[in-house]
């Protein structure tokens, strides 16, 4: 008996762990937090997922939430950015200029900006496309297949918010760092939490068939 319920424990540990690492392949902004009026640096990981490579990644910024300026060099890739009438810049495009992402790596791609003051939530809008010209939509809500990352808006920075000569605050790297952990330590938890919840299922089941 103690055998069949190890069995099925592993069973359940394995497929928590399975659908993990599912949700976590999403292409992903961060931080997940960022604050009203602040400097940013915003990070787009970007997972791939098919056997063969990823080629290019696009994305659109909210212009009433936030108003990305620069962006960061990548090695590999090229970028090109796209303007509306007024000038403001309204999304980036990475293109590879080797093999791209195959399926057992990600890519980081970093720009800065400033959130806007008013803003409550980032809407990031991205498009993945693939070496056979097929593309993967991140447009979805949060739930769906392929959900677009949002990043929370917090109201403006508390006191004691250092801004340097750039306009970049200070928390914004811990805010960064604490972003990406969060998003990791909460798939970690569903993980541990389904095998619990499955664990007690089958003894409670087993308990019933005894009696």
């Amino acid at each position: 008996m103690f055998k069949k319920v190890m069995l099925h424990t592993g069973i359940l540990l394995i497929t928590s762990m399975l659908l993990a690492g599912i949700a976590s392949a999403h292409v992903v902004v961060y931080p997940k937090e960022a604050t009203q009026g602040s400097y940013e640096k915003f990070t787009v990981r970007v997972p791939s997922e098919k056997d063969i490579p990823t080629t290019k990644v696009e994305v659109k910024f909210p212009i009433d939430s936030v108003a990305i300026s620069r962006f960061e060099p990548k090695a590999g890739w090229t970028y090109e950015i796209a303007k509306d009438a007024a000038g403001k810049i309204t999304g980036v495009t990475w293109k590879a200029s080797g093999d791209g992402l195959t399926s057992t790596e990600f890519g980081d791609f970093s720009m800065q900006g400033k959130v806007a003051d008013a803003a409550t939530q980032i809407v990031w809008k991205a498009y993945q496309t693939y070496k056979d010209g097929s593309v993967v939509e991140w447009v979805g809500a949060d739930g769906s297949d392929k959900p677009a990352s949002v990043t929370t808006v917090k109201t403006k920075a508390a006191a004691g918010a250092v801004t340097d000569s750039h306009g970049q605050v200070t928390a914004g790297a811990a805010a960064t760092s604490s972003g990406a952990g969060s998003s990791s330590n909460t798939s970690l938890y569903l993980s541990i939490a389904a095998v619990v919840l499955g664990a007690l299922s089958l003894l409670v089941s087993l308990t019933k068939k005894r009696r």
